[in-house]
């Protein structure tokens, strides 16, 4: 069976995708913004610094819990609504919290965050695979998840810069008002798509156990593993090696996620499987040189910067794959699965770290991170057929219902309906 996917041809839709991956720049921002103000909240609200950090914990939690079940009952509404219901929901979180004198009441925006941050994450990749042409997928959805890495590299040090000029309450005040004025351009400049009629709604389950899906989220989980057990405790890690500057050891890994998302982007719609395994081979390459960097400051800078660029392209690779395996029109429902493995992967490779650095040290760390990233890469070698296969699904020009508009069949083994998407969205 095929699910299609009916969209205009022509050059990429630059305006639409820009404005998807402001959105996921502000969910980023939202969603870690507190780590960065923690000393300056924590009087403010009258608790200590560690409740503050619960306030991530928040955001996580309820968007682990929340991002299946409301992306199941929001798949019947007309997905620009719901993307604007979710970034005015981040918007209210941002307002209330920089308002708030109450700790309860702001732990309560958090969750309100995470969960509305958790259907926008769901929706993201989606949106932007249904509004390009199939053979362009790929790089759309690098240009939207580019978001993720611009936050963490520029939105979360000017957030902090802000909150020191200004205090802490203007920085959640600007977070709130660039997801408003983010309602106004993704209304104005983002294609409207119609919601997943009800008879032609596939169930969470059957999409879980479509081929491909499986392997995807199993990679997701065993990347992010691997990561999280060196990024949450890089600081201890550079202590250990010899390289007290851990502010310039985050920058040297952030320009470099951006050069892998770059790569990536020229790469991802020719070549998925090969660009995919390059970077996680990288990654697992790395680790035995940060291992054995103690004491040699060079090696520790230069194996972070390989390990950015590896990290920096993976995410596109996987979600491209993950589209591909779910097909465009269940695309949110797939990546709903992916947003709880991935906030899954963060939590496991944090405590997993944690237990390493306090019973082995931080020269543990990056051999306890090397056998989920072979793990991860023995995976993708072994999905060859359905999850990862050696060349993107391609697309077939058809005659479509609209005039003028080009409409791109996609074919997916494993998609059991048949959908027309109309990329205008005209009504919508």
């Amino acid at each position: 069976m095929t699910t299609s996917s009916q969209v205009k041809g022509g050059p990429l839709r630059w305006s639409g995708l820009l404005a998807l991956s402001c959105a996921a720049f502000t969910a980023v921002l939202t969603e870690l913004l507190p780590a960065g103000l923690l000393p300056a909240m924590a009087p403010a609200l009258g608790v200590a610094g560690s409740r503050i950090g619960y306030l991530v914990t928040a955001y996580a939690a309820a968007s682990f819990l929340a991002a299946v079940p409301l992306t199941a009952v929001l798949r019947g509404l007309p997905r620009r609504r719901v993307l604007c219901g979710a970034l005015l929901g981040l918007a209210l979180s941002n307002t209330v919290v920089a308002l708030s004198a109450s700790y309860p009441l702001t732990f309560a925006a958090r969750l309100l965050a995470g969960a509305t941050g958790g259907t926008l994450w769901a929706m993201l990749v989606g949106y932007a695979a249904r509004t390009v042409p199939a053979e362009r997928r790929g790089r759309a959805i690098a240009v939207v998840l580019a978001g993720i890495t611009l936050a963490l590299a520029c939105g979360l040090p000017a957030g902090t810069a802000l909150a020191g000029a200004l205090g802490w309450r203007a920085a959640f005040a600007v977070a709130a008002l660039l997801a408003l004025l983010l309602v106004g351009w993704v209304r104005a400049r983002v294609p409207g798509l119609p919601g997943e009629p009800a008879h032609a709604r596939v169930p969470v389950v059957r999409v879980a156990t479509r081929p491909g899906i499986r392997p995807v989220l199993s990679v997701t989980l065993l990347l992010l593993l691997g990561h999280q057990v060196m990024y949450t405790y890089v600081a201890p890690f550079a202590a250990h090696s010899g390289y007290g500057r851990t502010g310039l050891l985050l920058a040297v890994f952030g320009g470099a996620t951006v050069a892998g998302i770059w790569v990536t982007g020229l790469l991802v719609d020719r070549w998925p499987r090969r660009t995919l395994l390059g970077a996680l081979a990288l990654f697992a390459g790395v680790l035995p040189v940060l291992g054995a960097s103690a004491g040699r400051p060079a090696a520790l800078v230069a194996g972070v910067a390989l390990w950015g660029v590896a990290f920096g392209g993976a995410p596109t690779l996987i979600q491209t794959a993950l589209v591909d395996a779910s097909g465009p029109a269940d695309a949110d429902v797939a990546t709903s699965l992916q947003t709880t493995v991935y906030n899954l992967g963060i939590a496991a490779g944090s405590l997993t770290g944690g237990l390493a650095l306090d019973t082995a040290g931080p020269g543990a760390l990056p051999w306890t991170a090397l056998p989920p990233a072979l793990l991860a890469l023995a995976t993708v070698v072994a999905a060859r057929r359905h999850a990862f296969p050696p060349r993107r699904r391609g697309a077939v020009p058809t005659t479509g219902p609209v005039a003028g508009a080009a409409s791109v069949a996609v074919t997916s083994p494993a998609g059991d309906h048949a959908v027309r998407r109309c990329a205008d969205g005209a009504g919508q």
